[in-house]
Formats: structure tokens, C-alpha cells, sequence
């Protein structure tokens, strides 16, 4: 701002800046603060981490059925905090998405911890006790997220991505 105001300013003006400025102490902060304008020009406020986040958000919401969203939660945060959006420097978000979601579906082991994390997190946001499954037991009736639910869930999301939709 003190370049444009020398720029525009009367040699009055000018006179009067330095004149204050050389009472003033040096500081680092009042330095940045004279170059900060030019620092952000051109760039996003927003990191590139949370812009993949939001990316992954909205891609979610027009392609996931999940009524109750914890699964949409369960899910960002997944990918989010994965290494392979880290290793794509938040960039293809998507993709990292996909891939992060065959690595769920691969494993029996790794899709029923999902399942349960998902069962974790509805149970915060409506403040329920959820419905964790058990092996050997039938899913309980109310049980909005099961293995198999979540299976198709992932698989339509793995399809519409393929489709590039």
C-alpha cells in the first residue's frame, strides 16, 4: 500500500510517511505486513488439501446415496487422510478416491472395520447406541449401515467414477 500511496501521494504526503516511519522501531511483522499484499496475489486462501476435500464433498453428494451421510463423512475422512491423495499432492482427488475405495472393498477384514467406523460415526452424529454387526448374527433391522450396504454402496460409486460421471 506505501508504494501506491508514494506513487499517487503529494511530496507532502511522502515527507509525512517517512517522518513517521523513522520513529517507529523495525519489526519483522511490520515488514511482512508492508509486502503481505503481494504474497497471496493471484493464489487460493483455501490449502489444496481441503480443496480436494470439498472436491470429494460435492462429488459425493450428487453420486452416494447415503441418506444418513455417515458414510459420506467416514468416507472423506478416509481418503483425506490416505497416503495416496497425499502422494497425488491433493490434486486428483477423485481418482485417489477410487482407489482408496477398491483398497476398502478388497479386504473382508478392512470392509467390516469400515462398516463399524461408519457405524461409530452415526451413532455420534444422531446420538444412538449403533448397530454394529456381529459374525454369525444377522444384521439388526434398523441397522441403516450393513457390510452388504455399504458393499453396493462403493461398488456404485466405483461404477459412476468409471464412468467418469
Amino acid at each position: 500500500m506505501s508504494e501506491e500511496f508514494r506513487k499517487k501521494g503529494t511530496p507532502e504526503d511522502a515527507e509525512l510517511e517517512r517522518e513517521v516511519r523513522s520513529k517507529r522501531k523495525f519489526s519483522l511483522a511490520e515488514a511482512i505486513g508492508r509486502e503481505g499484499a503481494d504474497l497471496m496475489k493471484g493464489a487460493s486462501p483455501v490449502t489444496l488439501k481441503r480443496q480436494a476435500e470439498l472436491e470429494i464433498e460435492q462429488y459425493l453428494e450428487s453420486h452416494l446415496e447415503d441418506a444418513e451421510g455417515a458414510l459420506r463423512v467416514v468416507l472423506v475422512r478416509r481418503v483425506t487422510e490416505s497416503e495416496i491423495l497425499l502422494a497425488a499432492n491433493y490434486e486428483n482427488s477423485l481418482p485417489a478416491m477410487a482407489r482408496v475405495a477398491q483398497g476398502i472393498l478388497s479386504s473382508g477384514t478392512g470392509l467390516r472395520r469400515f462398516v463399524r467406523a461408519i457405524d461409530a460415526e452415526w451413532g455420534r452424529i444422531y446420538s444412538e447406541r449403533p448397530y454394529f454387526e456381529r459374525d454369525g448374527v444377522p444384521p439388526h433391522r434398523k441397522d441403516p449401515y450393513t457390510v452388504s450396504s455399504v458393499r453396493a454402496a462403493l461398488l456404485q460409486l466405483l461404477e459412476a467414477l468409471g464412468r467418469g460421471g
